[in-house]
C-alpha cells in the first residue's frame, strides 16, 4: 500500500501539479484519465492501460521510487510495465524494485524553431504507400528503435527521399499538448552529410504549426545525437531513468 500527501485525480490536476512541465503535458495525453500522487517534493501517477508505459513521476527520485515500489508491493503494478522516472541510478532502483531493464535517456526540448538547415527543403511528408520503404530503412538503421509503420501513437511520418530511395525518416509521435519527434535515423551509408540535421529541423518546424514546444528524448551515451540537438535549440532537459519491471 503507498502512502502519499495528496492523491490527484484528472489530467488537469496533475498537470497544476507538476506546474505544467514540458515533460508532464507530453506523457499525460489529452482526452485520457490519469491519476497520480503527491510524495514528498515528487508528483507520480498512473495511466490507463492502453497508454504505453504505466506510470512516470517527476521531482524527487527517492520519493519517486517510495510511490511505485508501493504500487508493486499492493500488486496494482507487475512485471513487464515500464515506469518513466526522474533520474537515478540503477543501484537505488535495484534497491527498491525488480528490474528487468534500465534505461537512462534526456527528454529535450525547445520553444523556438531552429535555424534553417542545407537540404531541409527535401523533407516531406510520407504516407502509407511508403511503409515498406520505411520498414527497410528503420531494419537497417535503427533496428531498436519503438516507432514502427502501423504504431497507432504516430500521427505522420516524415522523411528525405535519394531519388527513388528513402535515406532519412522520423515519426510524429505528438499524443499531449507539445510536438513530439520520434524514430529519427538516416541510412548507414548517407550519415554525415547533414540529413539528420535538415530532418530534425523540417519536423520541428512543421510541428511548431500546431505547439508552443516540441520535444524528443535521447539516450544518454547518443553524444552526437545530443550535439545535433543542442545546435538545433532542444536546450529544454529533463532527465530520465525508464525501468521495465522484472
Amino acid at each position: 500500500m503507498i502512502t502519499a500527501d495528496q492523491v490527484l485525480a484528472g489530467r488537469d490536476t496533475l498537470l497544476a501539479a507538476t506546474g505544467h512541465h514540458p515533460y508532464a503535458r507530453h506523457a499525460l495525453w489529452r482526452g485520457h484519465d490519469a491519476h497520480g500522487w503527491r510524495r514528498d517534493g515528487a508528483v507520480g501517477w498512473l495511466l490507463p492501460p492502453d497508454q504505453g508505459p504505466a506510470g512516470g513521476a517527476l521531482g524527487a527520485a527517492g520519493a519517486a521510487l517510495d510511490l511505485f515500489a508501493g504500487l508493486v508491493a499492493d500488486g496494482t503494478l507487475h512485471a513487464g510495465q515500464w515506469l518513466h522516472l526522474p533520474r537515478v541510478s540503477p543501484e537505488e532502483v535495484a534497491g527498491r524494485l525488480t528490474v528487468a531493464r534500465v534505461d537512462e535517456w534526456d527528454f529535450l526540448w525547445t520553444t523556438t524553431p531552429p535555424p534553417r538547415q542545407p537540404e531541409e527543403e527535401r523533407m516531406v511528408r510520407l504516407t502509407e504507400a511508403d511503409h515498406p520503404a520505411l520498414e527497410a530503412l528503420i531494419e537497417a538503421s535503427y533496428p531498436s528503435t519503438t516507432s514502427r509503420p502501423g504504431d497507432r501513437r504516430i500521427v505522420d511520418w516524415y522523411g528525405i527521399r535519394d531519388g527513388d530511395r528513402l535515406v532519412a525518416c522520423g515519426a510524429d509521435r505528438s499524443r499531449g499538448d507539445i510536438g513530439f519527434l520520434a524514430g529519427l535515423t538516416v541510412a548507414t551509408d548517407r550519415r554525415g552529410r547533414g540529413l539528420g540535421a535538415a530532418l530534425t529541423a523540417g519536423m520541428t518546424r512543421a510541428l511548431f504549426a500546431r505547439y508552443d514546444h516540441v520535444a524528443l528524448g535521447v539516450f544518454t551515451d547518443n553524444l552526437g545525437a545530443i550535439r545535433l540537438y543542442r545546435r538545433l535549440g532542444f536546450t529544454g532537459t529533463e532527465p530520465r531513468t525508464s525501468v521495465n519491471l522484472g
